[in-house]
């Protein structure tokens, strides 16, 4: 029952992304083509896995090489429609965790939504760009427990393509999921979805 579940939301998931837009605004960022199509995984790491955390809710979400350090992480759940809640136009700084999932720190894939830009400009997620593999992605979570990711892989799809499976599916230790909207606007939207994966590396206290 659980997979069946986690797989109805990763197919709603795709829905809600593909409202991302920049809305043609003359400050709207445009990415680099293709800017992460496929980078390749790292290497499997030699150090043992880190000890699963309890559920905890997510408070700050910190990726330095895209100089993101976002507050008050927005819990997502589900519009009238079905489709999975975004952050809106005026919390486009922010960043929204999908609170039907696992916490990041427990077993399973966590998953973490922001925008790329809107019709107001760049957001949150303006330079995913400059993420590469191997690269820490810090949550903070209201426990006082501090989870550090580490990317594994980058991907960059066409929204028609989500990878359900690969986004959604179980796993046997806990992972993230970053999602953004990227691609070449056209009609004003951004056809693409950039999928960051990470596994948990580290735990630290607050």
């Amino acid at each position: 029952m659980r997979r069946r579940r986690t797989v109805t939301a990763a197919v709603l998931l795709v829905a809600a992304l593909a409202g991302c837009s920049a809305g043609g605004a003359p400050d709207a960022v445009t990415p680099p083509a293709r800017i992460v199509e496929s980078a390749a995984p790292a290497p499997a790491a030699t150090a043992a896995p880190v000890k699963p955390l309890a559920r905890s809710l997510p408070v700050r979400v910190e990726l330095p090489a895209a100089g993101v350090d976002a507050r008050g992480v927005l819990e997502l759940g589900l519009n009238a429609d079905g489709t999975v809640e975004v952050p809106s136009v005026a919390q486009a700084e922010r960043i929204g965790w999908y609170g039907k999932g696992v916490t990041p720190g427990e077993t399973g894939p966590a998953v973490l939504i922001g925008h790329f830009d809107t019709e107001r400009g760049p957001a949150v997620l303006k330079d995913v760009a400059k993420v590469r593999v191997g690269d820490p992605v810090t949550v903070t979570r209201a426990d006082g427990t501090v989870a550090v990711f580490r990317v594994r892989e980058l991907e960059q799809v066409d929204k028609d393509a989500f990878p359900t499976e690969k986004v959604y599916g179980n796993t046997r230790r806990p992972e993230l999921r970053l999602i953004t909207c990227g691609g070449e606007l056209v009609d004003g939207h951004r056809p693409d979805n950039i999928i960051l994966y990470a596994d948990l590396a580290e735990v630290r206290r607050g």
